[in-house]
Order: structure tokens, then C-alpha cells, then sequence
């Protein structure tokens, strides 16, 4: 994006001493968002279970990375029991496959669910002490745009994406009045994801790549995909001092695909 350099659009000490810990950081929205943090000034911890080569990308020193399992609980719980200080939470992590919800079995939900909800439910349990502690703390979700409006042919996401929507809004009424959670939607975004998700549909259900394509297209009035780099600024405003009034939110960065209000 041309706005990324000398028109950075947020102050570059907005986050000067908060310390950012955010999850599938070695690539797509993850890897943005991480960038995003980082040039606002926050030390980060890239989270993923690759993430030495993002730290090379980050703007500034002092950040860290660390290989996590999101699907191990014990692997979380240890991860925790070394953070001293936090103030930001990015969860995040990649989504399952596509297909149609009829066809899945009862285990096919298991490993998904375990490093979205579970995960997620286990880091913000064990963060919240030290966010409250400091006086300051930004959870914010990557989930996806079907939690409004169901995205056809990736059933399972789709309803892990529903739990952690209304996880995360239940948590906005319970967590401390220093703390903010929320949920950015991404739409259909130029990730990796995007291209094995595609690749999976025409595995189950024989449509072409190209037709695939057209159809999320056909979706979306800016007629492109969405940049990972303007995901990212949005998921970092949500964790500026600034955006402290904005809580249990779910924030679609989609191009105008939902045609809910």
C-alpha cells in the first residue's frame, strides 16, 4: 500500500511501551498486523509456529518470537507463565478447511476448535491479570465476515467463527473497564489462506479456481481483494489508546461484500 511509508497513518509512539503478543504472525493478516504494531511503536511477540523470519520486517528492536502450538494446551499455559507484561492480544490463527458442513464428522471440529476458542479462551485467561495490572489492555480477534452472513462451502469455519464472535461478546461485558475486546472481519483478503481455501472448495465441489474467484469478486463492490496491510490498520487502531470507547465490536474490513447494517 502506498500509505505504508512516509504516510504511516498512525503516530509512531502511539504504542510506545505496551508490549503487542499476536498469534499466526508469520504471514498474511497476522504478519500485517504485527507490522502495524510494531511501526506504532510497540514491542512485539510474534507469535506462530514460524515466526523468525517476520522479525527481520519489523520496524524497531526488542521483539521477539516465539514457536507456540495453539492446539496444545499445556504449550499455552507454559507460554503464559513466561509473559511479565502485556497490554495488547491479537488471537488469531488459520481456519479449517473448506467444504460443505454436511460432510464433516464430529473430529474435524476438534483441532479447529482448539486453536481458535480454546487458545484464545487460555490467552486472554492468563493475560488478563497483567493487562489489568498495568492499567491497559486491547484483545482484538481476527475471525471472519461470516460471522454475519454465512460464506458458502466452509461450513466449519463459519461456525467456528460464530463461537468466537459470541465468545468475545460475552467476555465484553465481563472483562475489566480497562480492557477492550473486539472482532475485525476480514473479507476476502490476498492471503495464502484465500488461495488453500479456493484450492480446497474445487476439491469438494469440482467448481475451477478462476470460477471460484469470480464468484467471491462478484461479492465485493471495490471489486478486488482486501490488502492484509489495511486489515492490519484497522486491528491497530482497535488497540490505540484512542479507540478505549470501543468494546464487543465486529469490524468487517470487506469491501463492502456484507449487505447487512
Amino acid at each position: 500500500m502506498d500509505w505504508l511509508g512516509n504516510d504511516f497513518p498512525f503516530s509512531k509512539t502511539a504504542l510506545q511501551g505496551k508490549h503487542a503478543i499476536v498469534c499466526g504472525a508469520s504471514k498474511g493478516i497476522g504478519a500485517a498486523t504485527a507490522k502495524m504494531l510494531a511501526m506504532a511503536g510497540a514491542k512485539v511477540t510474534a507469535v506462530s509456529r514460524n515466526p523468525q523470519g517476520l522479525l527481520s520486517t519489523l520496524e524497531g528492536v526488542n521483539h521477539n518470537a516465539v514457536s507456540l502450538n495453539l492446539e496444545d494446551q499445556n504449550s499455552i499455559l507454559e507460554f503464559v507463565s513466561t509473559i511479565d507484561e502485556c497490554h495488547i492480544l491479537i488471537n488469531n490463527a488459520a481456519g479449517p478447511p473448506g467444504g460443505p458442513l454436511i460432510e464433516n464428522e464430529i473430529e474435524d471440529f476438534i483441532e479447529p476448535f482448539k486453536r481458535h476458542l480454546h487458545a484464545s479462551h487460555s490467552l486472554v485467561k492468563g493475560l488478563i491479570p497483567l493487562m489489568e495490572k498495568s492499567g491497559y489492555g486491547r484483545i482484538v480477534n481476527i475471525i471472519s465476515t461470516s460471522v454475519k452472513e454465512p460464506i458458502p462451502n466452509i461450513g466449519l469455519s463459519n461456525t467456528l467463527r460464530g463461537a468466537m464472535a459470541s465468545w468475545a461478546k460475552s467476555l465484553s461485558r465481563e472483562l475489566p473497564a480497562c480492557v477492550t475486546i473486539n472482532n475485525v472481519l476480514p473479507g476476502f483478503t490476498d492471503t495464502d489462506r484465500l488461495t488453500s481455501l479456493a484450492k480446497s472448495i474445487q476439491e469438494k465441489t469440482g467448481k475451477d479456481i478462476e470460477q471460484i474467484h469470480s464468484g467471491w469478486m462478484d461479492q465485493v463492490p471495490i471489486n478486488r481483494l482486501i490488502d492484509p496491510l489495511e486489515t492490519g490498520a484497522a486491528i491497530a487502531y482497535l488497540c490505540m489508546p484512542i479507540s478505549g470507547g470501543i468494546r464487543g465490536v465486529s469490524l468487517a474490513v470487506d469491501g463492502g461484500r456484507l449487505r447487512s447494517i
